[in-house]
């Protein structure tokens, strides 16, 4: 009986000593595939930014926002205002005009203010002004960079990760200056027009051929090792870009494969360019005026949407103007 079980024992033995090796090879191929594709994700942060670059993304974290938009209230378009953490005027005067529109058409409009952190000597005096305001108005979203003109791309993308975490029932966003007038009736006529997409639209005043500037003395400038083509993707500009709701968190995750400039409004024609997604003209030019002969005509302002100003007056002026009767061509 012991001779016929010895064989028997000895083949087990040895099935079960294959079986594992092969288990711990293909658990060791299956751990490397793993481990190759982690390894070739793309990186999460970049290195330090240096000149042309912005530190981003980081794991900047929202210190302030007491905002009901998009948390109890779902609206149809979310008007996001960047604004330096001082310029309380401008504030002010957006609340005493177009941002105080809420209801437009029958659609729910809100507006926010996106603000960074000012740092300096008076940083707690000045945090605890605008944590006042805020508890007066409910309407402040800050995150911890550092605010200034050089890190407007960390403001851009930091306000789309707040909509792509907080407003996804939401239809639509608009990105406007804080010294741009906005024409909010305007604005919601054409977000309503049935030729208006709902999903990877994004509109402006586009620049279809911006050059990349090259001359060293120029603002804008930029090297050829940072930027190797002449021409920038086709992007809206800045002062005031309208965007469906879906595209936050696609800019997001395509943001990862390229590497910020601190042109915020080209920086996102880039992940637009990656998206295979390109920006659409309005209907017409005239409903974004970058630098407008004032005073505006009675005609041309019944059909603009948004436009710089030069003061806080003349922005009351102009949104008073927009409310008068028969006020069209």
């Amino acid at each position: 009986m012991r001779s016929y079980l010895k064989p028997i024992f000895i083949c087990s033995l040895v099935a079960i000593t294959c079986f594992l090796i092969y288990l711990n090879q293909y658990y060791s191929w299956e751990q490397g595939i793993v481990l190759s594709m982690k390894n070739e994700g793309p990186p999460t942060q970049w290195d330090d930014p240096g000149p042309y670059h912005v530190a981003y993304p980081r794991n900047y974290k929202f210190i302030m926002d007491g905002t009901k938009a998009c948390k109890v209230t779902i609206p149809f378009v979310v008007l996001m205002v960047p604004v330096a953490p001082n310029n309380v005027e401008a504030r002010d005067i957006i609340r005493r005009t177009w941002g105080k529109e809420a209801l437009v058409e029958g659609q729910l409009v809100q507006t926010l203010f996106v603000l960074g952190f000012h740092g300096g000597a008076d940083a707690d005096s000045e945090q605890e002004m605008l944590r006042q305001e805020n508890l007066r108005h409910r309407d402040m979203i800050q995150s911890n960079f550092q605010d200034s003109y050089h890190n407007l791309t960390i403001k851009t993308m930091v306000m789309l990760e707040w909509l792509a975490a907080h407003c996804v029932k939401a239809s639509y966003v608009m990105k406007i200056d804080a010294d741009v007038f906005l024409n909010v009736k305007n604005l919601v006529k054409l977000l309503l027009d049935f030729n208006t997409p709902k999903e990877n639209f994004m509109t402006g005043l586009v620049w279809w051929h911006s050059p990349v500037m090259r001359n060293p003395f120029n603002k804008f400038y930029m090297p050829n090792y940072v930027i190797a083509e002449s021409e920038y993707p086709p992007y809206p500009l800045g002062m005031a870009y309208i965007m469906s709701l879906d595209l936050p968190l696609k800019i997001l995750n395509v943001s990862r494969l390229i590497k910020p400039i601190y042109i915020e409004d080209a920086y996102l024609g880039m992940c637009l360019k990656h998206l295979h997604i390109s920006p659409s003209d309005p209907p017409e030019k005239s409903m974004f005026l970058v630098d407008p002969s004032h005073p505006l005509s009675s005609c041309s302002l019944s059909k603009v949407i948004a436009m710089t100003t030069t003061s806080v007056s003349q922005m009351m002026s102009y949104w008073q103007k927009s409310k008068e009767p028969g006020n069209i061509c």
